[in-house]
């Protein structure tokens, strides 16, 4: 079996050590090396790892420019953010510069194992507290830009999805929604975090999002 090489950045070595322990117990998941500091990099590049698991919280590095180090270097290796609850502002900081998903502290262990194995076959991950109301951001960002239709467009979409996405650039809340819809709340939410994964990492959102922090 091929193994998932993972390289753990984390300068809290308790932690390190930990999760060390706890990859290498996964039979399709081998933690290659793990490094709190400047050799980070270096780390990387003899080992060239599939997957990188940053601390967003290192002391001695900026991980926001590890990070875009490690994908303007290596882009096939998929970076993982750890930290306890990212900002919005962080977490677009992080897709902007390429990050593959996050992984709260407070994580299941389930839920960090399925972020690393479905990143590696190209599914991005955004923190799933966070998915509501960072959607309901990028979508205003996106009518302000007057971008919504052409994003839409460009993104292939259900039916339910796109009627979501509608409902959600008028300013329909979650629950205003699953009353139109006559579904669940939870069902909508699950449609939103289908769209934010189709849509988190499209170009236009960005460029979008990015208009109007300048503004």
């Amino acid at each position: 079996m091929v193994k998932i090489r993972v390289l753990l950045i984390e300068d809290n070595r308790l932690l390190r050590d930990g999760t060390t322990a706890m990859l290498n117990e996964q039979k399709d998941i081998k933690a290659v090396s793990s490094t709190g500091n400047r050799s980070a990099l270096m780390k990387a590049k003899k080992l060239v790892p599939d997957v990188v698991l940053l601390d967003m919280g290192l002391k001695s590095l900026s991980s926001l420019k590890v990070l875009e180090a490690l994908k303007k270097q290596y882009p096939k290796t998929e970076v993982i953010v750890m930290d306890l609850i990212p900002t919005h502002s962080e977490v677009v900081e992080f897709v902007k510069a390429g990050v593959s998903g996050f992984i709260p502290r407070d994580a299941t262990l389930d839920n960090f194992l399925h972020t690393i194995r479905a990143v590696v076959k190209g599914v991005k991950i955004l923190p799933p507290t966070m998915a509501d109301s960072l959607f309901s951001q990028i979508v205003e960002s996106a009518i302000q830009a007057g971008t919504v239709d052409r994003v839409i467009a460009a993104v292939k979409m259900t039916e339910r999805e796109q009627a979501v996405i509608d409902l959600l650039a008028k300013g329909k809340s979650i629950k205003e929604i699953s009353l139109k819809l006559k579904v669940a709340v939870f069902t909508v939410k699950g449609q939103i975090r289908n769209i934010l994964d189709k849509l988190a990492l499209h170009t236009r959102l960005e460029l979008a999002y990015s208009d109007r922090t300048k503004a």
